[in-house]
């Protein structure tokens, strides 16, 4: 007699499988593919399934306003106040979040500010995270010495600067943004990194 165990019957998925395909579907269609009946389809699962979970559509999309704010407001606010010896250092652990393959997620930043421009709810979730970004960097500048005035104008051109990398979906070789770097940093602080730091600052990237 075989002792496998027998195929779970009746799976009806789970938020996560629902929010990973909404998730998928809002960066390769935008919010207007993000529907039930054709993430059901993709899923394999009746649309019944999804009302196991969400109550309707809006609180999926909740959800995914959720996952945005852990995927991006977040990581940035936490390297702004990672440990740094120098502030030119902590300049970097915020360039770092923002790159490729690292913390911030700027594919589903680009998306949620696709979806802003036909829904006021989220135009107003967007505007509460960009203030609590730009707050975050402000208090890291002026932790650093800079009085509020000056922070808070460092910050808006740091922020402004990274989401229009985002906005316009630039594409650069990691080679050519690592030679500009430092010139940002001295923009952004008003110093420029030693070769030591940015040294530490390729290593963690693998490029050294």
């Amino acid at each position: 007699m075989s002792t496998e165990p027998l195929p779970e019957r009746g799976w009806r998925g789970s938020p996560d499988v629902w929010l990973d395909a909404a998730y998928d579907a809002l960066l390769q269609g935008g919010i207007d593919s993000v529907k039930v009946m054709p993430l059901a389809n993709k899923l394999k699962l009746s649309r019944t399934s999804f009302y196991w979970f969400f109550k309707d559509r809006k609180q999926l999309l909740d959800g995914l306003l959720d996952r945005w704010d852990v995927r991006t407001t977040e990581p940035l606010i936490a390297a702004t106040t990672e440990y740094a010896y120098s502030e030119t250092e902590a300049m970097l652990n915020v360039i770092f979040t923002f790159l490729e393959g690292q913390a911030f997620d700027s594919r589903m930043e680009l998306a949620i500010r696709s979806w802003a421009q036909q829904d006021p709810n989220v135009v107003t979730r967007l505007q509460q995270a960009d203030t609590r970004r730009i707050d975050a960097l402000r208090d890291m500048l002026e932790k650093w010495g800079h009085d509020p005035a000056d922070a808070d104008v460092r910050a808006r051109t740091i922020y402004l600067v990274q989401v229009g990398y985002i906005s316009m979906q630039v594409q650069e070789p990691i080679e050519v943004r690592l030679e500009r770097f430092p010139s940002y940093v001295e923009i952004y602080t008003g110093k420029r990194p030693p070769e030591h730091e940015m040294d530490r600052f390729k290593a963690r990237l693998g490029l050294l």
